[in-house]
């Protein structure tokens, strides 16, 4: 399952630049967002998924990067756009999980085309 690695970080690089865009809504709508403890949120957020990058190809990064959707959707409560994000990337990572038990599947059948005989 190595090649799995590579969508993991991919989505969280993108999920980091999401989420920090998401600055430009803190910052300028402060008081509906939370203010100076929102923007700490928002980076808090982006730093822990920046850390998730480094460590892709282990095992326990999906279940914290699917505990972290729940941060940003509880966050939301905060930072009305992170509910949104959270939702959306949530499901990212769902189909991202559903397709990797697809590939674990076919490869404990032997069904992927690397496996087969020619």
């Amino acid at each position: 399952m190595k090649g799995f690695r590579g969508p993991v970080a991919a989505t969280l690089v993108l999920e980091v630049i999401v989420v920090l865009l998401t600055l430009l809504v803190v910052t300028k709508f402060g008081g509906q967002n939370g203010g100076g403890f929102g923007v700490a949120l928002v980076l808090a957020l982006a730093a822990a998924m920046i850390v998730l990058v480094r460590f892709a190809g282990r095992p326990w990064v999906l279940p914290a990067a699917l505990a972290l959707q729940v941060v940003m959707v509880v966050g939301g409560l905060l930072v009305g756009v992170l509910t949104a994000l959270g939702v959306i990337f949530g499901l990212v990572w769902l189909g991202l999980l559903m397709m990797r038990r697809d590939v674990a599947q076919k490869m404990a059948r032997g069904e992927l085309p690397s496996q087969r005989l020619s």
